[in-house]
């Protein structure tokens, strides 16, 4: 819940990418014109979707530069892409889905998880298309703020957040990293009644190794410390 997941806005110029970033923050983040290559470096957003950290991070359109200062806004924005924990793809209803998406699809990381946002629906009706890279497909329009609710839901989900009587889940590897201590610990007890303190130990430690996957790491010397420091323990 503290790191949040970082999301790349990337596509061609002018498809609309620095119009949804203006629409999920609410505000005029990003300079819109109708000229394609407005944004030539990095645009860095923190948002929160229903208190949950979202990093999005606005990127220059990806085409062959037409200059020395774009080149590097493009080097940059690939750059930002590699390290993204999603990348949401905009495709204009206009342009249609060609070989540069096609191309961008297929230099990302073999894990990276992709959203397509078909962008402009106000201006063309959504172009049909598949790519074997493509896991999520949501159409929107930027500039009349239609599908950003379904948007927000769909990155409130691609964070493995699930909202419950006021409270969150932690992400899947944090619930995985539970299940595996509640696990040690049971085994820990059972241990205990049968006498075998040694492996209780063994369990516990196990345990604690599980808890740092979501708290951070506890070493021994952490906790014999908060022992000492807590308890009076004779020899």
């Amino acid at each position: 819940m503290q790191e949040g997941m970082k999301v790349v806005l990337a596509g061609r110029p002018n498809v609309g990418k620095s119009s949804l970033l203006n629409a999920l923050t609410g505000e005029d983040t990003a300079i819109v014109t109708d000229i394609a290559g407005t944004t030539r470096d990095v645009l860095r957003e923190q948002i929160n979707l229903e208190g949950m950290p979202l990093h999005v991070v606005d990127t220059a359109g990806l085409r062959d530069a037409s200059d020395e200062v774009e080149a590097e806004g493009i080097r940059r924005a690939r750059k930002e892409i590699e390290a993204a924990d999603r990348v949401l793809l905009l495709v204009d209803t206009q342009q249609g889905f060609g070989d540069e998406e096609k191309s961008l699809l297929e230099a990302l990381p073999g894990n990276l998880p992709v959203t397509v946002i078909i962008n402009k629906t106000d201006l063309a009706a959504a172009p049909e298309f598949k790519h074997h890279r493509i896991t999520h497909r949501l159409n929107i329009s930027a500039k009349q703020k239609d599908g950003i609710a379904e948007l927000r839901q769909h990155l409130i989900d691609s964070m493995g957040f699930e909202a419950s009587a006021g409270s969150f889940s932690a992400r899947q590897r944090h619930l995985d990293a539970l299940d595996n201590a509640w696990q040690h610990v049971q085994s820990a007890s059972e241990q205990l009644m049968a006498g075998a303190g040694e492996l209780v130990a063994e369990e516990l430690r196990l345990a604690q190794n599980e808890l740092g996957e979501i708290t951070g790491k506890v070493t021994p010397d952490d906790l014999l410390g908060k022992i000492f420091s807590t308890f009076c323990i004779g020899k």
